[in-house]
């Protein structure tokens, strides 16, 4: 047997057991066969410090694991976050519900079931486009109608900002018209009479108003009075005023006596305006004059004709049939029915008015006379403002009210049949197709103006803040949906969110701490006072004001977070650039490295190829302990409401939705498991980069 080496620099044996041929065998060959020879005879032999077996066994890598291996705490630190994992990856795919699903439950609960309120405000329904009328007007009609009220009067003139007139009418105490009216001026007592319009445009003209004749030399006197600037001059005998208004003046002539806008009326007209008031009316020759006085100024206007526009009545209509609500042109035709005291027709359909017990009821004409509607002071509809109450229920409704008013109470109780709920909080119908109906309490309380009723009925509930049961292990939040899914789901986000920051973190701090290291000079001096800036920023602050930031611009959940891994990686590299930097200053002057500058490698290389690897367990530590951290800095600012919004779930927001001391006493069920989570997955992380520590280097092992 020889040993030669051959064109590639590796050793051969070369063996010639019989002399005649040779065969060339690998070292590594022969040593294997020979710790098999031994293995197999048993021999114990000592093996030399250059012994290849001793090499393999001494290899970097197994020396790391199994001083890894014999930390307990390590080990215990490594199983946690196996568990983790699988609680959080693994687990949810076999459990049947997810982290946002909302669970409901079906319960007897006391509802508030319906309301009954005094119809005092007027409804109007208009007979002409809505936009015809003001807003100016349309607005005030029942304030309008109460001023009518009070002063007593049958009729009220009205007039919108623009100058349009109005007539409000009275028909009974609860009906009123309001008319679109047509007048024109016709004389003017005191104040101002306005005469024209003098333009200053191409010299100068004047434009007298409708019905007024100019008299001669009055023109003249409106120049001379404006080249002079003047705001007043007289003109025979009489006072006119100027007005600018931008490049034309208003002129107005003062008046004591009745001013007229075409022909005078005489002293019988002039004795009725002056007895008559604001809003107040009178005739002569047939026609109506209005009155309307602003300030000092008395106007009378002629009613040229009045278009109606709007019927407003309090009473609302209670269909005998609920499912065939009352529509808006029966109600038009029934009012004025009512006020004209006639009967009326909808849509080929004849309908005639009763009363009958102090009520008004309307009828389908015909031999069988049947009952459409009611009109009522009361507006009795269920407390979802839904008018489907039946008939007979608003009724009883309106005699407790009676008996309320009669005997001066505030609460009062009646049975009534309501219509069954089933535990999926659907109404109940019978072979027949009717609702079946049980016997319930309904108790009537006044409040303020209103009438409320209260039952005990089956309702369709959000399982809220449910205790720990079979259905749900660790129960339900405040929104209905379970602990055990969100906090698996939670585990997710905060474990990924954890590891890209780090990653974040870590690739920022290999590439500034590489360049540092190996450059040197001016360009680690700039990079390090960039880390000494970063550590002097305030992470929380700045957190706090993306937080705002975040929540104006309502960011989906999942867009947040990214935005936060982003922002908390970029923030947190300054400390792995420092130590990376560091081990590389130790490095670059190394044999190693002053051989790959001599065979002309180039410098990215040298960083990344030869330098980086050798910081690797460095980092590895450094990484494995940092982990801990940023799920604490997460948990940190969802629980402050400035991390991850809902409904997406992680530990911290969890935590977040029992933050008050009341809530964590009667809630621990939620807030307890979760703490835990996040306490054994922090010791965990901390465990194993301890035991990474002190695996890699046996110096620092505490």
């Amino acid at each position: 047997m020889s040993v030669h080496t051959d064109k590639d620099g590796k050793d051969k044996v070369v063996a010639a057991p019989n002399g005649n041929a040779s065969t060339v065998k690998n070292i590594n060959d022969v040593l294997k066969e020979r710790e098999k020879e031994s293995k197999g005879k048993g021999e114990d032999k000592e093996m030399s410090l250059d012994s290849t077996e001793r090499v393999k066994v001494l290899s970097p890598g197994q020396l790391v694991f199994k001083r890894f291996i014999t930390n307990k705490l390590a080990i215990l630190g490594s199983f946690i976050l196996i568990a983790m994992f699988v609680f959080s990856f693994i687990a949810p795919f076999f459990y049947p519900y997810g982290q946002t699903e909302i669970f409901y439950k079906y319960d007897n609960s006391v509802i508030d079931y319906a309301q009954a309120v005094e119809r005092n405000d007027f409804t109007a329904y208009y007979l002409v486009d809505e936009n015809s009328v003001h807003y100016s007007v349309k607005n005030f009609l029942t304030a309008s109608i109460n001023s009518m009220k009070e002063s007593g009067k049958d009729e009220l003139d009205l007039q919108d900002n623009d100058g349009n007139s109005y007539t409000l009418r009275k028909n009974e105490d609860n009906i009123f018209t309001l008319f679109v009216t047509d007048r024109e001026q016709v004389a003017t007592f005191g104040g101002n009479v306005e005469y024209g319009t003098y333009s200053i445009i191409g010299g100068g003209s004047f434009a007298a108003a409708d019905g007024i004749e100019i008299p001669e030399g009055l023109e003249a006197a409106i120049k001379d009075a404006v080249a002079a600037k003047s705001t007043e001059f007289s003109f025979k005998g009489d006072t006119y005023t100027l007005k600018q208004v931008k490049k034309s003046y208003t002129v107005s002539k003062a008046s004591d006596g009745y001013s007229y806008i075409g022909k005078a009326l005489g002293s019988d007209f002039e004795a009725k305006a002056d007895a008559a008031g604001n809003g107040d009316r009178f005739e002569m020759g047939g026609v109506t004059y209005v009155v309307e006085v602003v300030k000092d100024t008395k106007n009378v206007y002629k009613l040229a004709g009045e278009t109606e526009a709007a019927l407003l009545t309090t009473y609302v209509f209670d269909s005998y049939d609920s499912s065939k609500p009352v529509k808006d042109d029966f109600k038009v035709a029934a009012v004025r029915a009512k006020v004209d005291g006639t009967d009326f027709s909808v849509n080929g359909t004849d309908y005639t008015l009763s009363e009958d017990e102090g009520e008004t009821v309307v009828y389908e004409a015909g031999d069988s006379k049947t009952p459409v509607c009611v009109f009522s002071d009361f507006v009795i509809r269920r407390y979802s403002g839904e008018d489907s109450l039946d008939y007979d229920f608003k009724e009883k409704v309106r005699e407790v009210i009676d008996e309320m008013t009669e005997s001066n109470t505030k609460v009062s109780k009646f049975t009534w049949n309501i219509a069954q709920v089933d535990e999926n909080g659907e109404y109940t119908y019978d072979e027949n197709g009717e609702l079946i109906k049980e016997e319930r309490e309904v108790t009537l309380t006044k409040k303020n103006n209103a009438y409320v009723m209260t039952v005990l009925q089956v309702v369709h509930l959000i399982d809220t803040f449910a205790p720990p049961s079979r259905e749900h292990i660790a129960g339900t939040d405040g929104d209905g949906m379970d602990v055990f899914a969100r906090m698996m789901y939670g585990g997710r986000v905060s474990l990924v969110f954890s590891f890209i920051v780090v990653i974040i973190e870590t690739i920022l701090g290999i590439i500034m701490g590489g360049i540092a290291g190996y450059y040197g000079k001016w360009v680690d001096n700039l990079i390090m006072r960039m880390v000494d800036v970063f550590y002097c920023i305030p992470s929380m602050p700045i957190l706090i004001i993306l937080g705002a930031m975040f929540d104006a611009m309502k960011l989906k959940p999942y867009v947040r977070v990214a935005w936060l891994m982003a922002v908390l990686g970029f923030l947190g590299w300054a400390g792995v650039a420092r130590m990376v930097r560091g081990q590389i200053l130790s490095l670059r002057e190394q044999e190693c490295m002053v051989a790959t500058e001599a065979v002309g490698l180039k410098t990215g290389r040298r960083i990344f190829r030869h330098l980086i690897p050798n910081v690797m367990p460095q980092l590895i530590v450094t990484a494995t302990s940092g982990l801990g951290s940023v799920i604490i800095t997460e948990s940190t600012l969802s629980f402050l409401g400035l991390g991850v919004k809902h409904p997406l779930a992680t530990w911290g927001t969890m935590i977040n939705s029992v933050s008050t001391a009341e809530a964590m006493k009667l809630y621990t069920y939620i807030w307890v498991p979760v703490g835990l989570l996040i306490c054994l997955t922090v010791i965990a992380f901390n465990f194993v980069g301890d035991g990474l520590r002190d695996a890699f280097d046996p110096k620092m092992k505490r």
